[in-house]
């Protein structure tokens, strides 16, 4: 650890959460941690064991949840008793001949945004939208969520009520249900108004398949970059601009899901913290190839092309809460195109880089110079505790 102490860079989705993770939370979890540290745990359920069976507590409170969730638990048990098979999930389990074991992907993240409500959503919508995407680009469809909420005292329920609002109404575009939840309350001057934290659970259909990534291959982004990022930015600091800036906070499932319908996606991910340097970083350590983007092919919006130029930022680090990158084969480049910018989460989206047998490990920009230039890991967020 290059630190004894817990400092706000440690939150910032860069190198310093990279080591925080290895050196604290790895090393002491050991064989009982994540095997990998992708945005959710691919989980293989045993649904034939007698004794023991997978999901049980779920079936045994199954009669508490009715409405919340079961039309979708219902719908894979019907798959499972016709004999039908879901896309891409996996094999039967022991003593299961001839029926599919879902598998399940499992995630969970918390939420300490600050401020509360920002232009383009509110923590709660950052809540769901954050859990649902994580879900989807593991290439699953989202169907659970589990909500625990700490309150601050003095908070006022007005706030409550509209950031619950916000929570129910992203659920419900989303297509997906709260099944359980927990609420705290601590002193004032102890949570700064709300924490969140929220678990989701979906059914895998399409796994990513990033060892099968080729050079030739293409990079697809669904829209601008930097527009959560940036909108955090000017409304802490209090720049008074004069721009339509907001979050760009949505969730992404349905977008994703009409993509992997008819394109074979080799790897996804929405770019968060650290924003679409970082995402794609993570990608090609490691890794035999490398990938270049094209800095003018790059989409941005106006207004955070002025914020970046203006406080001198590079918004290919800055976060991003309803944008997700593609990876897929060039045959597959203008069916996928065609398929986002029908979509109206999609319509700005392009290609903006090609994986290459050059800088193996390394993402590198071409810059609008011609010129070349790596792109790291982001070190630490200059804009700590923005979801």
């Amino acid at each position: 650890m290059s630190s004894e102490k817990i400092i706000l860079g440690h939150g910032s989705g860069g190198r310093m959460t990279r080591d925080l993770v290895r050196d604290v939370f790895l090393k002491h979890l050991g064989d009982v941690g994540p095997d990998t540290l992708d945005d959710g745990a691919v989980l293989f359920p045993d649904f034939g064991k007698a004794e023991e069976p997978a999901f049980q507590p779920l079936e045994s409170v199954s009669s508490e949840i009715t409405g919340f969730g079961m039309s979708a638990l219902e719908e894979l048990q019907s798959s499972e008793n016709s004999g039908s098979k879901l896309p891409g999930i996996g094999t039967p389990g022991a003593g299961q001949t001839g029926k599919s074991a879902p598998q399940i992907v499992f995630t969970t993240d918390s939420y300490v945004v600050s401020p509360l409500e920002f232009p383009g959503g509110d923590i709660g919508t950052l809540a769901v939208c954050g859990t649902v995407n994580d879900l989807a680009v593991m290439g699953a469809r989202p169907m659970w969520l589990s909500l625990g909420m700490i309150l601050e005292a003095g908070l006022e329920i007005g706030l409550l009520e509209r950031i619950v609002k916000s929570i129910a109404a992203k659920a419900r575009e989303a297509g997906v249900r709260i099944v359980c939840g927990d609420t705290k309350v601590v002193e004032h001057g102890k949570g700064d108004g709300i924490f969140i934290n929220t678990a989701g659970i979906g059914v895998l259909e399409t796994p990513m398949a990033p060892d099968v990534i080729n050079p030739g291959d293409k990079i697809i982004v669904s829209g601008t970059i930097g527009d959560h990022g940036m909108a955090l930015l000017t409304l802490r600091k209090g720049f008074p601009l004069r721009s339509n800036l907001q979050s760009d906070c949505a969730p992404l499932n349905g977008l994703i899901a009409a993509v992997l319908s008819e394109v074979n996606v080799k790897w996804m991910r929405d770019p968060t913290r650290g924003g679409l340097a970082t995402a794609l970083n993570e990608l090609t350590e490691n890794r035999p190839w490398g990938i270049q983007l094209e800095e003018n092919d790059i989409p941005l919006s106006e207004a955070v092309e002025g914020v970046a130029e203006l406080l001198g930022l590079d918004p290919l680090y800055s976060a991003n809460e309803g944008k997700v990158v593609f990876v897929v084969a060039e045959s597959s480049l203008e069916k996928a195109l065609e398929i986002l910018k029908n979509d109206p989460l999609g319509t700005d989206s392009a290609v903006i880089g090609t994986v290459l047998e050059d800088f193996p490990g390394k993402t590198v920009l071409k810059t609008e110079m011609g010129t070349l230039r790596t792109l790291g890991i982001l070190a630490s967020d200059p804009l700590p505790r923005i979801c």
